[in-house]
């Protein structure tokens, strides 16, 4: 059984912690009387899966290393259209978090969990 490396256990955290605040931001967007907005449902839709990706990494699922580069990529995307500034961010972060999580330590690491 490999350990888990410090990368991926930190890019992990990362998720888990990015969800739980735009989850916190987001759901005061709620309204009672139109409780299913879809932007505010889609919104918090994409936070929680964010910290489903973090959860399972940390438990070695390799499905949810391949959901945490959707998610980084999904918010490249949808950078596009907003400022220069923030699309760098994003690709600075799809850059960096991708690297880490397909090294060989990482690649190790999420070969130890058979049935996902």
């Amino acid at each position: 059984m490999s350990k888990r490396p410090i990368s991926v256990t930190v890019i992990a955290w990362i998720y888990i912690v990015v969800g739980i605040g735009g989850i916190a931001a987001h759901i005061t967007e709620l309204n009672p009387r139109h409780p299913f907005e879809l932007e505010v449902v889609e919104a918090l839709v994409v936070r929680l899966l964010g910290i489903v990706a973090g959860v399972f990494m940390l438990r070695g699922h390799n499905w949810a290393r391949w959901l945490a580069v959707a998610w980084i990529a999904f918010h490249v995307a949808l950078s596009a259209f907003h400022s220069h500034q923030g699309l760098l961010v994003h690709v600075a972060l799809f850059a960096v978090f991708t690297f880490f999580l397909f090294r060989s330590a990482a690649n190790e690491y999420f070969r130890r969990v058979k049935a996902d």
